[in-house]
């Protein structure tokens, strides 16, 4: 692991002196979606990422990774697909994401988009999209549908095949899998990235060896894998800053 990707983590009291932290309800055309915000204290304008939940919903550990977010100088929003459940159980969870439209989702997350691109704190020409698992799939299903998304990070997501979606792409896209995810296999990863550089899109693979699928989550006791987490924590924040056109140094 790098030296300089520790500098990546931040304390809780520290995070709370650096960032904003609150839930927000921002409006979509039938109803009214929430999320949670965390954002820099300042003045000037920051690129924004949409973080999108697994199937466990909007808990602890997505907001935590939210405010790590803001405090590495983005405004961050994580939507609340489910509206407020949240669980550990994972025949909860399937049921849940079973309960979850897709075209919902979509709308949901492109609420989430134009309440960022109209914020005074907010790039609107830099907005990514961030998820892991199912939220992984649904960021890069965001990319597909919003065409000013700038940048993309899929953790162990569900990958699009059909090479018309692939084109209306416009983000630049980090994929991170594992190579003993049953999921998501190896040969998906590889078709989708020739795929992507078929139509000449920008996409980055990092596989991470021995890891499983969900390999980034504490919750996952067999499978987590802290090295390579804190290695794709650093790699997500790099990249998004070097999408946003910065340095890639990470503070």
């Amino acid at each position: 692991m790098r030296a300089s990707s520790q500098k990546v983590s931040f304390s809780a009291a520290y995070q709370q002196r650096i960032v904003k932290m609150r839930m927000v309800t921002f409006q979509r055309p039938s109803e009214k979606v929430s999320g949670f915000l965390a954002s820099p204290r300042g003045p000037i304008r920051h690129q924004a990422i949409i973080v999108i939940h697994e199937w466990w919903g909007l808990n602890k550990w997505v907001k935590e990774r939210t405010a790590n977010l803001a405090a590495n100088g983005h405004v961050a929003l994580a939507v609340d697909l489910y509206q407020g459940k949240v669980t550990a159980d994972p025949s909860e969870a399937r049921k849940l994401k079973r309960g979850l439209p897709k075209d919902r989702a979509m709308h949901d997350l492109k609420a989430a988009f134009d309440y960022l691109a109209v914020r005074s704190d907010v790039d609107p020409k830099h907005i990514g999209s961030l998820g892991w698992s199912m939220g992984g799939g649904l960021a890069l299903q965001l990319a597909i549908h919003e065409p000013r998304l700038a940048a993309c990070v899929v953790n162990y997501g569900p990958l699009p095949t059909n090479l018309v979606d692939i084109q209306k792409i416009n983000a630049r896209v980090l994929g991170i899998f594992g190579s003993l995810d049953r999921g998501i296999s190896l040969h998906k990863v590889r078709v989708f990235e020739t795929s992507m550089i078929a139509v000449k899109k920008s996409v980055d693979i990092e596989i991470y060896d021995g890891a499983g699928h969900a390999f980034e989550s504490p919750a996952n006791k067999s499978g987590y894998r802290p090295k390579a987490t804190a290695d794709a924590w650093y790699r997500t924040l790099k990249f998004f800053q070097q999408a946003n056109g910065l340095d890639s140094s990470v503070s």
